[in-house]
């Protein structure tokens, strides 16, 4: 019984070691918990303490978390907006002559050379005018026979007056030598005509410039006979100085154009070339067209050139800017700079603190990369020209120049 007790009391007292092991190992953690809690305590304590001693760090601090927009620039400026009108033309010669010979012959010499500058009544070419030399000997020859045959005849009428005073001829006889001398008198007048003609003829084989320009190529060579009704002619004379520029506006500019022009004022025209970078030349617009082309809503203006450094070739495709008018006085912004939302045009203005602000304007007229400003902004205020997109009322923004 003894040692069935014993057993007993072993087995009872087992279990008690193992609720002891888990007490101890709980007990630890615990602990942890508490001290992480406390350290946590500890932190935000620190923290709040650090941020009431600098609390000038906290706006730099929020501010600086949202990164700065980089925009480009430019500054407003007060002055002169010169208003054009844009519009693609051609240059064409002023004047275009086509030189022909007026009468048929071996052409003998050619005085020109291809491409050279010619003035009005230069001797060009010359035709054989040894054919002309004989019809006007002939016509000479014709004419002093008969000047004589005038003469016997005015005499013979003079002579038969007299007789038929005395009564010795007949009223008819005198009438007939009134008659042959009247017929002498219409040949010497014809004979004068032929004169006429055939140094006209013998004039016409020389061939002169019939206007002042730049000769093309020849077309006939020497040697070749020649005819009046030929189609192609000698060679062909365009007039460069002056020269035409013809070039095309919208049809809703006709009626600005047709009053400056109605009222004699002068209108300068830019002539610049194909790809519209570099200035060629200035002139004076000349006339409109008396139409407008349905087809493409346009009409056509008339400028002259001057031309004299023969940068303008006929047939040349230029672009050309018609100065409409001047506003005066006016502050300008780049078109770039405006933009366009549900309450109207609108400008992003930096302000000295490197913030935008968003400012609506009113716009006026504009002229290539410029508008005017009529109203909503002063000059010398920077207003943001690229990189819009992400910016807002407030926005950070770090201003860049269009070179970089």
């Amino acid at each position: 019984m003894t040692t069935r007790i014993q057993r007993d009391e072993t087995v009872e007292r087992r279990p008690r070691p193992r609720v002891v092991a888990v007490e101890a190992v709980r007990r630890p953690r615990w602990a942890w918990l508490l001290v992480v809690l406390v350290l946590g305590g500890v932190g935000y304590w620190l923290v709040s303490r650090s941020g009431t001693r600098l609390p000038a760090a906290t706006g730099p601090a929020a501010r600086g978390s949202v990164p700065a927009v980089p925009v480009v620039a430019a500054t407003s400026r007060a002055g002169d907006l010169p208003l054009y009108l844009t519009g693609l033309g051609s240059v064409a010669a002023f004047n275009t002559a086509t030189v022909k010979s007026r009468v048929d012959g071996q052409l003998i010499r050619v005085v020109f050379q291809e491409g050279q500058f010619v003035h009005e009544g230069d001797l060009l070419a010359e035709v054989d005018p040894r054919p002309f030399e004989v019809q006007l000997t002939q016509a000479e020859g014709q004419m002093a026979r008969d000047v004589a045959q005038l003469k016997d005849a005015r005499l013979t009428f003079a002579r038969f007056r007299e007789l038929r005073a005395q009564g010795v001829v007949a009223q008819q006889d005198l009438d007939d030598q009134a008659a042959k001398a009247g017929q002498f008198e219409g040949a010497v007048k014809a004979d004068e005509g032929l004169i006429e003609n055939a140094k006209l003829q013998l004039t016409y084989s020389r061939i002169t410039a019939p206007i002042g320009g730049r000769a093309g190529l020849r077309l006939v060579d020497v040697g070749n006979v020649v005819h009046a009704n030929d189609q192609n002619g000698l060679v062909v004379i365009t007039q460069l100085q002056p020269i035409a520029v013809l070039f095309t506006i919208p049809e809703d500019d006709v009626p600005a154009v047709m009053k400056k022009l109605t009222a004699g004022e002068r209108l300068d025209v830019e002539v610049y070339d194909r790809a519209g970078q570099h200035r060629i030349a200035t002139g004076v617009l000349l006339t409109a067209d008396n139409q407008i082309d349905q087809s493409t809503g346009t009409s056509r203006l008339k400028a002259i050139v001057q031309n004299e450094d023969s940068a303008l070739f006929p047939n040349q495709f230029v672009n050309v800017r018609l100065l409409l008018d001047v506003r005066k006085n006016a502050v300008i912004a780049p078109v770039a700079a405006i933009q366009r939302g549900p309450q109207g045009t609108f400008v992003y203005v930096v302000k000295p603190d490197q913030t935008v602000e968003v400012r609506p304007v009113g716009v006026g007229p504009t002229s290539g990369d410029d508008a005017a400003i009529e109203s909503g902004l002063s000059a010398n205020e920077v207003v943001v020209v690229d990189g819009v997109d992400k910016l807002r009322a407030g926005s950070t923004v770090q201003v860049r120049t269009p070179a970089t």
